[in-house]
C-alpha cells in the first residue's frame, strides 16, 4: 500500500493525477503546443518515492529528466466540484518530482503511443511529506525550487499555473471523480534537465517543506 505522511501521520494514496503543459515557459522550452484544457496523465502508486529515498534510474532511459512541482494531497473527494469550493478539498500541500524519461517519452509521442513508460516506472513519482492545508492561507501562491548538487535547476511559482489550482482540482472531479488520499502534480516550471547516477536533489516549498533524494549510483 502507497503512502505519504501529512502532519507525520500516514495517509493511503490513491491515484496519482499529473498535469502536463502547465506552466507557458516550460511549454516552450519542450517545443510543445498550449492546451486548451488541462493535459491529464496517471502514475501508478508503485512508482512513488519518499523523501529520503534513493531513486534508481530505469535501464531503458539514457535522459532521465526531474521536474519539479507542487503536489496537492485531496482530504474529501467528490464529483463535479465547483471551482468556489474545490480548494477545500485539499487536505495538504506538498512538493516532488515527475520524473521523466525524456528520450522515451519522445519515442512514444512520435509514434502516437501513451507516454506510460517514460512517466510510471519506479521512482517516476517523487514527494515530500505534507502540510496541513489549514495552516496556509487559502488561495494564496507558492513559490518552489529544485536544486542538484546544491546548484538552483528550477524555480516555480503557482501564479503563473495556466490553469489555477482551483480549476484543476473542479476539471479532475467533472471527467474522473476524486477519492480522498488522490494526489495531484499540478505541472513543472522550466528548467527540466538530466539526473545522473550520484546527483544529490533537494526540493523545496516556500519554506514549508524540504525533500531530498539520492540517485542511486
Amino acid at each position: 500500500m502507497a503512502v505519504v505522511r501529512l502532519n507525520g501521520v500516514e495517509q493511503r494514496v490513491d491515484n496519482i493525477f499529473c498535469i502536463g503543459r502547465n506552466y507557458a515557459a516550460h511549454v516552450a522550452e519542450l517545443g510543445n503546443q498550449l492546451e486548451e484544457e488541462p493535459l491529464v496523465f496517471l502514475k501508478p502508486s508503485s512508482a512513488l518515492t519518499l523523501g529520503g529515498q534513493a531513486i534508481s534510474l530505469p535501464a531503458y532511459s539514457a535522459d532521465v529528466h526531474h521536474e519539479c512541482e507542487l503536489v496537492l494531497l485531496v482530504g474529501r473527494g467528490g464529483r463535479d466540484i465547483a471551482e468556489a469550493d474545490a480548494l477545500s478539498h485539499i487536505a495538504g500541500y506538498g512538493i516532488g518530482l515527475d520524473l521523466t524519461a525524456r528520450d522515451v517519452q519522445s519515442e512514444a509521442k512520435q509514434g502516437g503511443k501513451p507516454w506510460t513508460k517514460a512517466k510510471g516506472f519506479r521512482h517516476a513519482a517523487c514527494v515530500s511529506d505534507f502540510v496541513a492545508a489549514e495552516s496556509v492561507a487559502a488561495g494564496q501562491p507558492f513559490t518552489f525550487s529544485l536544486q542538484v548538487n546544491g546548484v538552483v535547476r528550477q524555480r516555480g511559482d503557482t501564479s503563473l499555473l495556466l490553469f489555477p489550482l482551483a480549476t484543476i482540482i473542479s476539471y479532475l472531479s467533472h471527467v474522473y471523480g476524486l477519492s480522498e488520499g488522490d494526489l495531484i502534480y499540478t505541472g513543472t516550471p522550466q528548467g527540466v534537465a538530466a539526473l545522473q547516477p550520484g546527483d544529490v536533489v533537494q526540493a523545496q516549498l516556500d519554506g514549508l517543506v524540504t525533500a531530498d533524494w539520492t540517485v542511486a549510483a
